[in-house]
């Protein structure tokens, strides 16, 4: 039986996916290919997943109801990583939001409900978003997260909230997964890490929200994918709760200018900064407490932001043939 992954061509997607290819297992990959970012970065790392003999990929929308319903006798677990992601986007085009992010996670737990007796376990991501502005840090998977304050974050405790009825209701067994700040190579063009990179090498200034004082619990691609991996192999004990869910992060925020000092260094060239108020929706800090995550999926991150940014500055010149 293959793993179902949805959101392949997305930057989690691919990596989470090549890892899996990696240890020989079937993959079947879906993306709907949308034009949020570059369409030729997510047909890049597809290209990449598709050199593997054990995966194949189909392209869909997930938004679609019974758009899944053909990979049944197929898939027997699920890693869904597909979604609208961006939490500014989410005040200039709400309508993505629900159509990606609630019908398609709907539609997922659906497919889960006509497979259910194949179905071993569905692993879905979350976002830190979720903690809206908490003072309350280190964030907890134990701390109430009723007052988001982007749809992006909205949507995503949406989620959470389905997956539980539908593993009330129907005995799925899930694991959902708040990530914070993803970094690494193959990032999105919308994030910071590509964002402050490109702007650097060519001269351009940055915009930097808040007067830099916001701190982020920057998490490294390779780690977020290790704790994917150790979520789907390790299905809940359903004689507790089919569904639980864990904060995964590196455990320690960095300021928001030691990070943009990082590229500054790994480019050899200064940043331009422009300070801007801080954004609605923003989060002034991120810190994610990973305890239950380390003692129940052995999750135990291991990169940090020193040795993260070079790796991801050399992908990003080495992708565009800067160097």
């Amino acid at each position: 039986m293959a793993i179902l992954i949805t959101g392949v061509a997305g930057f989690i997607g691919m990596n989470v996916a090549r890892s899996l290819l990696e240890r020989g297992e079937l993959v079947i990959g879906v993306d709907n290919l949308n034009d949020y970012y570059d369409v030729n970065l997510k047909k890049a790392r597809v290209s990449l997943l598709a050199k593997y003999k054990n995966f194949r990929f189909e392209f869909l929308d997930i938004s679609e109801p019974k758009s899944l319903n053909r990979f049944a006798g197929e898939t027997d677990k699920i890693i869904h990583l597909a979604a609208q992601a961006g939490v500014r986007y989410s005040f200039k085009n709400p309508d993505s939001y629900i159509k990606s992010n609630l019908a398609g996670h709907l539609n997922i737990l659906e497919y889960a409900r006509y497979i259910s007796n194949e179905l071993i376990n569905i692993v879905y991501a979350s976002s830190s978003s979720v903690y809206g502005a908490s003072k309350n840090l280190p964030y907890s998977v134990s701390d109430s997260v009723d007052n988001p304050v982007s749809l992006y974050a909205a949507t995503k405790r949406a989620g959470e909230l389905m997956s539980e009825v539908y593993s009330h209701n129907y005995n799925l067994s899930q694991i959902g997964l708040r990530l914070f700040t993803v970094y690494g190579p193959w990032g999105r063009p919308d994030m910071s890490a590509y964002i402050f990179t490109s702007k650097i090498f060519s001269g351009e200034p940055i915009q930097v929200f808040g007067d830099g004082q916001m701190r982020r619990d920057f998490t490294f691609i390779d780690d977020i994918v290790t704790g994917i991996v150790s979520a789907l192999d390790r299905p809940h004990n359903r004689k507790s709760s089919n569904h639980e869910i864990y904060n995964l992060g590196n455990n320690k925020p960095e300021p928001l200018l030691r990070y943009i000092g990082l590229f500054e260094s790994a480019l050899n060239k200064k940043a331009i900064i422009e300070f801007e108020p801080m954004q609605a929706g923003d989060m002034k800090e991120t810190y994610a407490d990973i305890d239950s995550s380390r003692n129940d999926l052995g999750f135990k991150p291991i990169t940090s932001i020193d040795e993260g940014i070079p790796r991801f500055v050399n992908w990003f010149l080495q992708f565009h043939n800067l160097k």
